[in-house]
């Protein structure tokens, strides 16, 4: 059975028209994809309170749960909006509209000989999948970095957010098809979680799956599509507190990466700590972490300086999402990389030391998509970065790493202009050498022969 319930439609001709929207919404203006995400923040701003009335369904629902212990609270709070949410998620809009056209892009000009040359020119990728959960503002980041990179998008959020999901799709839809050039059919909702299985079986439509969940969640999607998946499976990020740090500056850094938003996968889990400035460094973070009702779990040697709950050798690997935080205590950089190497999800680490050589060795020694210098972790986020927004956090080493903005949803394609040129010309005993030169050029077609 196939998920009819936004539109009376199945889900593989959903996916069909995305597909038939794609080629579509490729061919737009810069100008027209910015102005279409402009209209879709002026209709989040003109419907807060419709937003906020399906929210509150989806948060009561929760929080329902969250007492009979099917949900966690982390869970809770990422799923409610609020007023200056909202008002963030429109000027998030607003902001990816804003940034350069990715699409067009000479990456790369070369002259094969004269009058051949040869263009790498950056275009959408097609067809994104897109399942995520929560979050209802992942949504509307998702749709409008597709829309303004020119891709279709496939939205499958999680049930717990249905309704929030349900109005933001439709305000998108409404705000974006009609009254602009975007075509019909360039985002679909889907809702039933069987569907799931649909859209991953659907590799000659789907270009690209980007997953936003749990560890658990990713590791299914990526064990059950054939379709690129492009995600990560953990947030499990660490803090050093080296021996030359600024223990003040460690302190601060060390609180906000866990306390200022403690349910995403960019804030610290494990709190490394030099044994040097142990003693004086754990009490500081101790005072400043039970002001926010953290929960330290700390080795034997954190113990020692500061009494905390005992860290197994689960917590060194866990994802808490939630106020809690695993402390170690190691005795030199080197361990501080072995153990981050060992346990960490190659998301975000940071570094916090005054000694410019032993930050780079510690960030040069890991193989982490973000690695940080006297810096919080929660900095590693599509908008913090310039990207306008992000679809998600990529932890894999191809096609797009960290978070992934705009370029990350382009790929390329190679565009020849010629002038009649035959490969029997260079071919044989007699054959005509290649030029094979780069120049600075931008591509425009047919501008060789000038038509």
């Amino acid at each position: 059975m196939t998920d009819t319930t936004t539109t009376g439609k199945s889900t593989e001709a959903k996916v069909e028209e995305a597909e038939a929207a794609a080629l579509r919404i490729a061919g737009l203006s810069d100008e027209a994809r910015a102005e279409a995400l402009h209209s879709v923040a002026d209709a989040i701003d003109a419907n807060h309170d419709e937003i906020l009335a399906a929210n509150e369904k989806d948060v009561s629902e929760a929080e329902e749960l969250l007492e009979a212990g099917e949900y966690t609270q982390a869970l809770v709070d990422r799923l409610e909006l609020s007023k200056s949410k909202l008002e963030s998620i429109s000027e998030m809009v607003r902001s990816v509209a804003g940034q350069d056209d990715p699409l067009g892009k000479t990456q790369a000009a070369r002259k094969l000989d004269e009058g051949l040359e040869l263009y790498r020119c950056s275009v959408p990728i097609g067809v994104v999948g897109t399942i995520f959960e929560s979050r209802p503002d992942a949504l509307v980041q998702i749709a409008a970095l597709c829309l303004r990179s020119g891709n279709a998008v496939i939205l499958k959020g999680g049930s717990e957010a249905s309704h929030s999901n349900r109005v933001l799709y439709e305000l998108i839809r409404e705000a974006t098809v009609g009254e602009s050039d975007v075509p019909d059919g360039w985002a679909q909702l889907i809702e039933a979680r069987a569907d799931v299985d649909t859209v991953l079986g659907m590799d000659e439509a789907i270009d690209l799956v980007m997953p936003r969940g749990s560890s658990e969640f990713v590791s299914y999607i990526q064990d059950n599509t054939s379709i690129p998946v492009l995600g990560h499976t953990e947030g499990v990020c660490h803090v050093y507190v080296d021996e030359a740090a600024d223990l003040e500056m460690a302190t601060d850094i060390s609180y906000d990466a866990k306390v200022q938003y403690p349910a995403v996968c960019n804030a610290v889990e494990t709190l490394l700590v030099h044994e040097a400035v142990a003693e004086e460094f754990l009490p500081k973070i101790a005072e400043r972490y039970a002001e926010a009702d953290v929960e330290m779990r700390g080795d034997e040697a954190s113990r020692e300086i500061v009494a905390m709950e005992t860290a197994t050798d689960e917590d060194w690997g866990t994802e808490y999402g939630d106020l809690v935080v695993a402390v170690r205590v190691v005795d030199s950089l080197a361990a501080a990389v072995e153990h981050v190497t060992t346990y960490g999800s190659k998301h975000t680490d940071a570094i916090v030391t005054d000694d410019s050589d032993r930050a780079g060795r510690f960030m040069r020694s890991l193989d982490s998509a973000s690695v940080f210098h006297n810096a919080s972790t929660r900095f590693a986020d599509g908008y913090r970065y310039g990207l306008g927004a992000e679809v998600g956090i990529s932890t894999g080493k191809t096609h797009a790493r960290g978070p992934v903005g705009l370029d990350g949803l382009t790929t390329y394609q190679y565009y020849l202009e010629g002038d009649g040129q035959l490969v029997g010309t260079y071919a044989g005993a007699d054959a005509k050498p290649f030029v094979h030169e780069d120049f600075d050029g931008e591509w425009n077609p047919g501008r060789l022969s000038g038509r």
